[in-house]
């Protein structure tokens, strides 16, 4: 009987959101208010309880108005997250294609995921079981994809009410989903003795239609993400907190400090 009441609510649900979809949210391009260039930061990985999970490098290099940003993670148990994005900035930024590697303990449902954002082809490669899998499709991207660039997008917003964004995500499925970016206010941090303040803002993920309205109700719907950004002529970034994949715990990216050999 429980059963029965639980699907039935689920199916009505699901009627309603097919029969009332909202709007679709409109994304949006960011113009380039500041070019990116050469780049080898630091970074690590921790939980939310300070422990530290991984070792991580941004690498970016450009090219007239081609910019390429490599950011890998090496886990302590061996796990690589790994993920190269090559876009445009040319008056707005443009992705021009992302490719992503999970694998290793740290991600239960490993992936390889190839994004041709100019063409909308995207390539998945997952593992299922001991099988390797393989899907492949074709999305109607629009120019504000922003796989792999999101930390480098928020240095170059100046919001007063909210940004709205597209993704690719693969669930290993790929489909597309919007990202609604608001700002939290200013949060204040220290360098040494110096107070620093930090933008605060929320990424939202819109997962869109009626799985969107039912991922709530199903434990199916992301946990926001918080990237703070020191503003200025120079922004930085400064420190996230989200999941790294689908279901993933909330994980703490921050700049790391160089140790020295006494």
């Amino acid at each position: 009987m429980v059963k029965r009441t639980c699907f039935r609510v689920l199916a009505t649900l699901l009627a309603c959101a097919l029969m009332f979809q909202p709007a679709a949210l409109v994304a949006e391009t960011v113009p380039v208010r500041h070019a990116e260039g050469l780049v080898h930061g630091f970074l690590v990985l921790r939980t939310l309880d300070g422990e530290a999970l991984a070792e991580g490098d941004l690498i970016q290099t450009s090219k007239g108005d081609r910019v390429t940003n490599h950011l890998v993670f090496r886990f302590k148990n061996g796990s690589i997250h790994d993920e190269t994005a090559v876009f445009r900035q040319r008056h707005t930024f443009q992705l021009v294609s992302d490719h992503l590697v999970q694998k290793g303990p740290s991600f239960p449902h490993p992936m390889d995921v190839s994004i041709d954002a100019l063409t909308g082809q995207v390539n998945v490669n997952y593992t299922d079981g001991d099988k390797v899998q393989h899907l492949s499709k074709h999305l109607d991207l629009s120019p504000d994809v922003s796989n792999g660039i999101v930390f480098t997008l928020l240095k170059n917003v100046k919001l007063t009410s909210s940004l709205t964004l597209s993704m690719v995500a693969a669930t290993p499925k790929p489909r597309i989903v919007k990202l609604v970016v608001t700002s939290k206010g200013e949060d204040d941090f220290w360098i040494g003795s110096t107070k620093r303040t930090a933008t605060h803002y929320v990424v939202k993920v819109e997962i869109g239609g009626a799985a969107g309205l039912l991922a709530p109700l199903l434990g199916k719907q992301p946990p926001d993400t918080s990237v703070w950004i020191l503003g200025g002529e120079a922004p930085a970034f400064v420190k996230s907190e989200g999941p790294l994949f689908e279901g993933g715990p909330v994980w703490r990216i921050e700049l790391a400090s160089p140790k020295w050999q006494k």
